[in-house]
């Protein structure tokens, strides 16, 4: 069922509800940090929960804190159509990762109240826990659980470094819900996102019509050495685990630029153990992070690594303990959900190119269980993750325009 072309959201609107977002946790640089189930997080949530009822949503909150504001359809037994995305930011984040697609639904919302119409189909909202993954490994937990890719009390469990878990810091907030995490069927699930990349901006394309996502793989590698006196061992003599790791980090940029353009590695966190200027290091703990949009090729970049940190630490006299701790497979999303996109964006005129989403993305996990499609919007500089992250106010309009159509294009309208 097709939607009709003259509906128009407010941007203005959705401009001020994310800059409004952005206050909390508001950085020097202009970003916002807002790390998974923190007091900031709570008060994000609160403020779009109370956004949500006052547009007369129901609001239901799950057992993984995820939150679900429910717009009624004609007819409201039917599955409905999903949108929304992430209020957690990275720890120096910016105002838009994953919070303008959640304030896009709330958006698509309002501006159906604003014009009386009625969805056949019910709509919801929802804000997904943890996607970013910044404090709780792995990312993408909750909708992780959703989709059944993760046991619901093995990702309660989950801790941070300083040994809180997700369902304890869920109680704590005020978070843990009483409803069922997945187990139902969604008709279709559209996410809006910043692109979080340079493709769009650089080819002067407003819309990304995003076809599917790349594979990862999540690692968690600690090397032992020995600890010693930085004066009197001897160079020959020396099991320097920072040695290794650098090693390693070289190596992982290697397995990247050997399968460019499409593969991407990188080391993102490194914890050098005692960290003391005049011992040599006994042990760091690093993170290594593996992309692609082909399995096949990431497997072969999961082999690579293993065998050559096995070579670096037979070499260097070091243990290795080598943990992956997320495999989410390249993913294709559903055509007819990416065909609504598709018309969408060229009914409004707006230029448009297919791309793969070299970030993982809620929208992901849940293409396992319900069609899904994402749309993206450029960023400036094609910088995310980043306080400078930024994005211009008729690009997000635009997206979100979008997302209105595709959204009722699945819903079906009437007046």
């Amino acid at each position: 069922m097709t939607s009709p072309r003259n509906l128009a959201i407010d941007g203005d609107r959705l401009w001020a509800s994310i800059m409004a977002v952005a206050e909390i946790g508001a950085t020097a640089k202009g970003g916002s940090r807002r790390l998974a189930l923190t007091d900031l997080d709570r008060e994000a949530r609160d403020l779009f929960v109370g956004w949500c009822r006052a547009a007369g949503c129901t609001v239901t909150v799950d057992r993984m804190g995820n939150i679900f504001a429910r717009r009624a359809g004609r007819n409201d037994a039917l599955d409905p159509v999903v949108t929304g995305s992430h209020l957690d930011t990275q720890p120096t984040g910016g105002r838009f990762d994953g919070v303008y697609g959640v304030l896009a639904g709330l958006e698509l919302v309002r501006s159906l109240n604003d014009l009386s119409i009625e969805t056949e189909r019910p709509l919801e909202v929802v804000c997904w826990t943890n996607e970013e993954g910044s404090r709780f490994a792995p990312s993408m937990v909750a909708s992780g659980v959703f989709a059944g890719k993760f046991a619901l009390d093995d990702a309660l469990a989950k801790s941070d470094p300083d040994g809180l878990t997700i369902g304890g810091e869920l109680a704590r907030i005020g978070y843990a819900g009483d409803a069922p995490v997945g187990g139902r069927k969604l008709h279709a699930y559209f996410e809006a996102h910043i692109e979080q990349g340079p493709i769009l901006e650089a080819g002067g394309e407003t819309i990304g019509i995003v076809t599917g996502g790349q594979g990862q793989r999540w690692y968690e590698v600690t090397l032992t050495g020995v600890e010693s006196h930085a004066g009197p061992t001897p160079m020959d003599r020396r099991r320097d685990a920072l040695l290794g790791a650098a090693r390693i980090v070289e190596l992982v940029n290697r397995i990247g630029l050997d399968r460019a353009p499409l593969a991407c590695a990188t080391v993102g966190v490194l914890e050098n153990y005692p960290n003391s200027r005049n011992v040599i290091p006994g042990r760091v703990f690093l993170t290594v992070d593996l992309r692609h949009p082909d399995d096949a090729v990431l497997t072969a970049m999961d082999a690579a690594l293993r065998a050559r940190i096995a070579a670096i630490a037979g070499g260097s006299g070091l243990a290795t303990a080598i943990e992956e701790v997320l495999y989410s497979p390249p993913v294709a999303f559903d055509p007819t959900c990416v065909d609504a996109v598709r018309r969408a964006a060229a009914a409004h005129g707006f230029r448009a190119r297919d791309i793969v989403s070299g970030a993982g993305h809620d929208a992901c996990n849940i293409a396992a269980v319900a069609p899904a499609a994402m749309i993206f919007i450029p960023c400036i500089g094609g910088i995310s993750h980043n306080e400078i992250e930024d994005a211009k106010p008729e690009w997000v309009t635009a997206g979100a325009q979008v997302l209105l159509d595709a959204v009722l294009d699945a819903a079906g309208t009437t007046r």
